[in-house]
């Protein structure tokens, strides 16, 4: 994309020499901003910065000693917009990231910026980014993803002269079909041998007699890990996630090897750019830079009940939450929050950190969610959903 060699190539091919339509940039020295720094992102940014690019990446879910040690800057998304010659997208598609470069991100970017999409088609407003290039404030943009795949023969995004397309090729290489084949020959023979292969598609392997007996905490396992990690949304990333059992069992006749997968896949899940299930969550964790531990603790109950709770517990989330419930007593919120399911409070100690939780059938409004942040009492707010 940068120095114009599709373009180029179709003209030579269509019996012109045109040096000069096709001068292009060099990436020597420009500033890349990497929007989701999982794997694939981070495996970007090595590479660019053999180019000689400054790096910069955004995703509040990484971990900045991990960042560092690649040599890279995270900053916030504000930053980012405003400072990237080249911006690569490397995040899911998620509510949060729907249509997230729209206008009023193209708006805020340096003129003659250029845009990289191999991750998802959504997380781009198609529409958006032509009005960009139209008005000059993309130069350029390489994609091989879209919103809607085959994209019509008559789109505006493909036809443009300023875009370069692929049609979602990915990692459609020799190699790559390679790698599959040999990954599923591991895999099978992992699972012949009882163990558990870390990219197979097969949930980890249990005894039937044990995954009966755990049925009841698989799915609270996931919803704890995807609770915990939406906790930890915008604070400092995310070093570790530590996994506490209690139960009146001794550790050795615990196998958490099941719940350990659900946690950690609903940790990862929300935040990876790549596709998790439960025998490759752990794997993935690792190559975030995410370390996953265990500690089992006996406690008085009955041994006829594998758990009597399950904590997780992610590093460096600080306090969040408010000493008070509310200022005066009473709040008033414009808008509505339908149908309240239950209402909870607690608090470590007294007199300190207090939260409260509050279950509902519905989702509420953008509107009502942004009046209950705004209460001066709510320290922080945030909407979880499981």
């Amino acid at each position: 994309m940068a120095r114009n060699v599709a373009q180029a190539d179709a003209s030579l091919k269509a019996g012109k020499w045109a040096r000069t339509k096709y001068v292009g940039v060099s990436l020597v020295g420009k500033t890349l901003a990497i929007l989701g720094f999982g794997k694939v992102g981070s495996e970007v940014a090595r590479r660019a910065k053999g180019l000689g690019m400054h790096v910069i990446a955004h995703d509040p879910y990484a971990s900045a000693d991990r960042a560092r040690a690649i040599g890279v800057d995270l900053v916030s998304m504000e930053e980012a917009m405003t400072t990237a010659d080249f911006i690569s997208l490397h995040m899911p598609l998620t509510p949060s990231t729907n249509k997230m470069l729209n206008d009023e991100a193209f708006a805020k970017m340096k003129k003659g910026v250029r845009i990289i999409n191999v991750a998802r088609g959504g997380v781009i407003d198609e529409d958006a980014l032509v009005r960009a290039l139209d008005a000059g404030i993309v130069a350029q943009a390489a994609l091989d993803v879209f919103t809607k795949e085959p994209p019509a023969a008559d789109s505006k995004l493909v036809l443009h002269e300023n875009v370069t397309v692929t049609p979602h090729l990915g990692a459609s290489t020799v190699e790559a079909q390679e790698g599959v084949a040999i990954e599923i020959a591991e895999a099978v023979t992992g699972a012949l041998k009882g163990e558990l292969a870390a990219s197979a598609v097969n949930a980890p392997m249990v005894p039937a007699e044990v995954l009966s007996e755990l049925a009841p905490y698989v799915m609270l396992a996931e919803k704890l890990g995807r609770l915990a990690v939406q906790l930890v949304a915008g604070g400092g990333g995310i070093k570790s996630v530590k996994v506490t059992y209690a139960s009146a069992r001794a550790p050795d006749d615990l196998d958490t090897r099941l719940l350990r997968a659900m946690i950690t896949k609903g940790v990862i899940e929300p935040i990876s750019d790549v596709f998790v299930n439960l025998v490759n969550a752990d794997f993935t964790a690792k190559q975030r830079g995410i370390r996953v531990s265990e500690e089992k603790i006996v406690m008085d109950g009955s041994p006829e009940t594998p758990l009597e709770y399950i904590q997780v517990q992610i590093a460096n989330v600080e306090s969040k939450f408010p000493s008070a419930i509310c200022d005066s007593g009473l709040v008033t919120v414009e808008g509505r929050v339908k149908d309240v399911s239950f209402m909870s409070v607690g608090r470590i100690a007294p007199r300190k950190t207090a939260i409260m939780a509050i279950g509902v059938d519905e989702e509420p409004s953008k509107a009502t969610l942004t009046k209950i942040g705004e209460i001066p009492a709510i320290e922080e707010f945030v909407f979880l959903k499981l």
